[in-house]
């Protein structure tokens, strides 16, 4: 399957689970393909035929949009090097959810989440810790009982009963042994950092000399300001004050400017945030809601409050 053919079929699926889809993000270099929300859940997908090609550097990129703009970010894919990825399974790349799209559709259409998730050395589960203790005291068999059951040590066992993860293997003796389900699903939107190596949110980037000026005037009227280096957008800006979060571009206005606005604008409705571009000269108020703001203008702001009536004024926000 080509990557456009898969892209597409990853946005129907979305779109058919009930998610608002933002336009494809199709300008390089891009560090997601498409937000998409249902209810409280936001998503940032990246949609790739071998997850192989997902560095370092985009997902921290991910991660650091899906802190800021409070989604989860996650990779959908249908295989490494060296195998498709399995059904069922959640994997991890450089601290980001990855899953098949058969995973994808089953956790989003059917709502049914994944048991599974590889870590090094194999495949796991979340086995429900109370409910192992509470059968196997139920069954009057002691730690050392259980281990020999298991052939493990009574120290793995008592490791289970606070809280480890099991192997496949194990788990599924487990529940042979009790005759009861003892794992429970990976809560990939709201969990995952669970089972995920538990690395901080990285660092920001610099910011590029050619837009300090911007975010220069965007910290002086009251904003936290985050750099971007893949996104179709420069910066992620919040300000607590306003509860507002704002998604900035900077450049030419030329059609390529154009087109990165309009992603903004479809980027923006699904993660309900303002967005608005720069510009040295703007021929127009606005592309669909992203505010057009020439330099200029941006310059003689006073505070956050006059941003937001200026972006109002120029139809880049609806309410």
């Amino acid at each position: 399957m080509s990557r456009s053919a898969l892209v597409e079929n990853v946005t129907a699926m979305l779109s058919d689970a009930g998610f608002l889809v933002s336009e494809r993000c199709a300008i390089r270099p891009k560090s997601f393909d498409v937000a998409a929300r249902r209810g409280r859940d936001t998503v940032l997908v990246k949609i790739l035929g071998n997850i192989d090609a997902f560095d370092g550097q985009t997902g921290a990129e991910m991660r650091r949009l899906g802190e800021y703009l409070r989604a989860t970010p996650m990779v959908i894919g249908l295989r490494t090097r060296d195998e498709d990825l399995k059904p069922g399974v959640v994997y991890f790349r450089h601290g980001v959810p990855v899953l098949s799209p058969d995973t994808a559709m089953d956790l989003f259409v059917e709502e049914v989440p994944p048991l599974i998730y590889a870590a090094p050395g194999g495949l796991y589960v979340n086995i429900d810790s109370e409910i192992l203790a509470d059968v196997r005291e139920d069954r009057e068999w002691s730690l050392g009982k259980l281990a020999s059951e298991l052939g493990v040590s009574r120290r793995t066992v008592s490791k289970y009963e606070d809280g480890m993860d099991a192997s496949v293997e194990v788990a599924a003796k487990l529940e042979e042994l009790f005759e009861a389900p003892l794992t429970s699903p990976v809560d990939v939107i709201d969990g995952a950092d669970e089972v995920r190596d538990g690395e901080p949110t990285p660092e920001d980037p610099d910011v590029n000399p050619e837009d300090e000026p911007i975010v220069t005037v965007l910290t002086r009227v009251g904003f936290d300001v985050h750099p971007t280096e893949r996104a179709p957008f420069k910066t992620v800006s919040e300000n607590e004050r306003q509860r507002q979060q704002m998604l900035t571009g900077h450049s030419e206005f030329t059609k390529t400017a154009e087109k990165r606005a309009r992603i903004m604008s479809s980027v923006g409705k699904v993660t309900e945030t303002t967005s608005v571009y720069v510009v040295e000269r703007a021929t127009r108020d606005a592309v669909d809601e992203t505010a057009l703001i020439e330099e200029s203008e941006l310059e003689e702001i006073e505070d956050a409050d006059e941003l937001r009536d200026l972006i109002r004024e120029r139809g880049g926000e609806s309410a």
